[in-house]
């Protein structure tokens, strides 16, 4: 599949800054597997708050950033003449393996472990460098914007 930019990703998730947290999509199998990228930057908001003196990603925003990817990956499996929206429903696993600083350049690798009609569940890595810096599984569920 083609890569997606972040003018692509924009018109898939409703997220804007700063919550919006996906820069790219390198690679993506529909209903199968998905790969994004997060250029981590010290102008992101987080950075005044936590830790500033020795800036660190939180992990809470590791974990949206991989159900982030995940709802761009099951909104490729959605009829385009109608909107949804996907709600984040649940984490289990999660792992933080190394810390996240500004200037990383986070990749996203995720994998369908099931799909059942509109609820999702993800493995999901984290690397930067290579080396793993995030790990878990995440669960959605997506809902049509005329039922919310």
């Amino acid at each position: 599949m083609p890569e997606l930019n972040i003018d692509d990703i924009m018109k898939i998730l409703p997220h804007r800054y700063p919550f919006l947290l996906v820069d790219k999509v390198l690679d993506f199998e529909v209903e199968k597997s998905i790969k994004a990228i997060k250029n981590v930057s010290f102008n992101e908001p987080q950075f005044a708050g936590h830790f500033p003196e020795y800036p660190l990603m939180p992990g809470v925003m590791m974990v949206e950033a991989m159900a982030q990817v995940g709802g761009i990956l099951a909104f490729q499996s959605v009829p385009s003449d109608q909107e949804y929206l996907v709600y984040f429903t649940g984490i289990d696993k999660v792992r933080f393996r190394r810390p996240v600083r500004p200037g990383d350049q986070v990749v996203f690798d995720l994998t369908v472990l099931r799909r059942r009609g509109l609820l999702w569940k993800f493995h999901g890595e984290a690397r930067v460098d290579g080396e793993l810096a995030c790990e878990g599984d995440v669960m959605a569920t997506m809902m049509p914007t005329d039922e919310v």
